[in-house]
């Protein structure tokens, strides 16, 4: 199995060992405490879990500004966006041990214990800096250079030992995976070359089929279909929604046995290319040999080019800086003329009118009304679970 980045072995800050688990929760109630925001706690579950492995615990400023710059952190190791516990709170000591609080869950229960190295208060010019490097931005209206203008002027860096999943584990127990999961569960599979695709949102046909198409080309084992399961924007479909009419697609359309329906605790950073980077990173650290990055990948607006997602793999990742490699998607739509879909680039001979092509906007118009979607965009099955949440908004 490929290897994890940046190590010979995983190593997920999670508390495996039982014992030492409650003695460490045990302790964590005698400590100074400090809840966390939502994108620090983020970051803990995602360490907890192996997903940003090698990294041990929050950067500090020196290797925010270096990842944020260069891609990588002093010391040399690659990693594409910032990995910072930024908080409002001026009272934290260097050199303290201290209990870190769950903002997401109700009675702010201890999420991780951190060793406290360095407190370094951060500039608004760095945060500036930052954003521009990771977001390409610094609009405001951006909901990802928002946040993080938002998280705080104080940086703390240190080792986590983190205690728990957050709400991830109880509210999507047959879903949420932590990096050494999904590594098991491809070695159970015996499944060798895995396909990686993210998402965020249902997924409609030109999904189902980039999934199917990648899988062909690659001749791969398995798809490894990894939804985000933190916080998102207004207006994006819950989790519990998109969950479910994923795993009708495929029960329904896919062979049993080649697609694995998993996903992962984090906050949605909206940055685009760097974020798929870091989609990237995390794919391989779970086993996966490809990741598929399409149009607009973890984009947001008009913030970036179509394909700069795609682009930054050549022109920014050093060579040899992941072992996974990237299945570049191109535009795709429904052929009337073959009567499926299509990458765009492999029918040359297509005009505009010989393809099936529909905004995101138009079919969520479409669901909200309890008009079904042509079966060419979507799926009926697909189609009915969204159109059932829609029709609650409305009531």
């Amino acid at each position: 199995m490929i290897k994890p980045h940046g190590s010979d072995e995983l190593n997920p800050l999670f508390v495996y060992d039982s014992a030492a688990r409650e003695a460490l929760q045990a302790e964590a109630e005698t400590l100074p405490s400090l809840l966390l925001n939502s994108a620090a706690a983020a970051n803990a579950v995602m360490l907890g879990g192996g997903y940003f492995n090698p990294l041990t615990g929050y950067m500090n400023l020196a290797d925010s500004l270096s990842v944020a710059d260069k891609m990588h952190t002093v010391d040399g190791l690659f990693f594409p966006v910032p990995i910072v516990n930024l908080t409002s709170e001026t009272g934290v000591e260097a050199g303290s041990r201290i209990a870190l609080r769950d903002p997401n869950v109700q009675g702010n229960p201890v999420l991780a214990v951190m060793d406290v190295e360095a407190v370094e208060p951060v500039t608004d010019e760095q945060i500036a800096f930052m954003s521009e490097k990771i977001f390409r931005t610094t609009d405001p209206k951006h909901p990802g250079v928002a946040t993080f203008d938002s998280l705080g002027r104080t940086m703390l860096s240190g080792p986590i030992q983190v205690l728990n999943f957050s709400y991830f584990q109880t509210d999507f127990p047959d879903t949420f995976r932590t990096a050494v999961e999904i590594r098991n569960e491809i070695a159970e599979h015996g499944w060798e070359k895995v396909v990686a695709f993210q998402t965020r949102n249902p997924m409609h046909r030109a999904h189902e089929e980039l999934c199917r198409m990648a899988m062909e080309q690659l001749n791969a084992d398995g798809v490894l279909i990894h939804m985000l399961l933190g916080k998102l924007k207004p207006g994006d479909i819950p989790a519990d929604v998109r969950d479910a009419a994923i795993r009708k697609m495929v029960e329904v359309y896919f062979p049993a046995n080649t697609v694995m329906v998993t996903g992962y605790g984090f906050d949605m950073l909206y940055a685009g290319p760097r974020e798929a980077v870091l989609h990237a990173v995390f794919r391989q650290n779970c086993g996966c040999t490809h990741l598929i990055v399409g149009r607009d990948h973890a984009g947001v607006g008009d913030y970036y080019g179509g394909f700069d997602a795609q682009t930054i793999f050549d022109e920014e990742v050093p060579e040899g800086a992941l072992e996974l490699e990237i299945f570049s998607a191109d535009h795709t739509a429904y052929s009337k003329k073959l009567n499926k879909v299509v990458m765009m680039r492999d029918v040359p001979d297509h005009t505009k009118d010989d393809f099936v092509l529909l905004s995101g906007t138009a079919v969520r118009e479409m669901l909200g009304k309890g008009i079904a979607p042509p079966p060419e965009f979507s799926r009926p099955e697909v189609a009915k679970i969204l159109s059932d949440y829609y029709q609650t908004l409305d009531n």
